[in-house]
């Protein structure tokens, strides 16, 4: 059966520490969705094949007959046209050949792209960015990337990628050393990782990620330190993309943005505090959330364009 645009798409969002995947329909409705731990290494991509397996199995007869195309968005530096997974400090793997791997496994034409491209993509065009030409969104969780649209088009870079925000250096001299081989990144102050580490250094409590430093710094000095940190890092890292592009919006997204507008206040007034000749950008949440990976790669495979 030929497909046509009302059919069913496979959406695979390969996260740091989670893969999820779901198939929607036309509308937009979910007809079925799982996830599984991210394995580190090449070993994420036998994950995939096997939990979008899984998920086209569930899906009654006539469902998957019709299935139209997947979309499967990957961390780290992608190269959607030659199917090459490039690098991903986080994950750890390196110029891994995707090529017609997941094609084959799950009968249908499968598009790759990177994750942050597509789900900033998805907030600028269709979440809380939509209806602005100059938007900036980053996507704050295991690492920092993010996307740029100027004059309604979203800036790729010369090898098609751009938006990593979280590898540019604001504490060259005397920061800790990021995966990337560089020192004192954005990544390693102000990431969901980051933030949970430097709270444990600073008070030798343990705590299960940067959820808490959030809910505990209200009463406690140690938590503020270290979001005030995190803050005027990302404040830092975004001063050249604001001077050069003066991008009128800022969207957060990403699991870390679940701390909701004590992140996006804090950041906002931050950012009126230190800029001086480029206006201050409003900051708002991501209208999508942690599924704006999700609900991109949804789009992308249903238009086969980031346009």
């Amino acid at each position: 059966m030929r497909a046509s645009g009302a059919d069913p798409v496979l959406a695979v969002d390969v996260g740091g520490t989670t893969i999820k995947a779901e198939i929607t329909d036309a509308a937009g409705d979910v007809l079925g969705s799982g996830s599984v731990p991210t394995p580190p290494g090449a070993a994420a991509f036998d994950a995939v094949g096997e939990l979008g397996a899984r998920l086209l199995a569930e899906l009654p007869a006539a469902q998957r007959d019709r299935m139209m195309r997947a979309a499967v968005i990957l961390p780290g530096i992608v190269d959607p046209v030659r199917s090459l997974a490039v690098f991903s400090s986080n994950v750890g793997w390196r110029d891994v050949k995707v090529g017609n791997r997941f094609r084959d496994r799950w009968n249908m034409p499968v598009l790759i792209e990177h994750d942050v491209a597509v789900a900033g993509w998805a907030e600028w065009r269709f979440g809380a960015g939509r209806g602005c030409d100059d938007v900036c969104v980053l996507i704050l969780g295991t690492g920092i990337s993010g996307t740029l649209s100027v004059g309604g088009r979203l800036v790729r870079g010369a090898a098609g990628q751009s938006g990593e925000y979280g590898h540019i250096p604001v504490r060259h001299r005397d920061g800790l050393r990021c995966p990337c081989g560089n020192v004192g990144c954005v990544e390693t102050i102000a990431s969901g990782a980051a933030i949970a580490r430097a709270y444990t250094a600073r008070t030798g409590r343990e705590i299960p990620g940067a959820e808490t430093v959030f809910e505990v710094m209200d009463r406690d000095p140690e938590a503020r330190a270290v979001i005030a940190d995190a803050i005027d890092a990302l404040a830092e890292g975004l001063f050249g993309v604001i001077h050069a592009t003066c991008p009128e919006l800022i969207v957060l997204g990403g699991g870390l943005a679940r701390a909701g507008a004590v992140l996006s206040d804090a950041l906002q007034d931050r950012l009126h505090e230190l800029l001086y000749v480029a206006p201050a950008p409003r900051v708002v949440l991501g209208e999508f959330g942690v599924r704006a990976g999700l609900v991109g790669a949804a789009r992308y495979a249903r238009s086969g364009t980031l346009e």
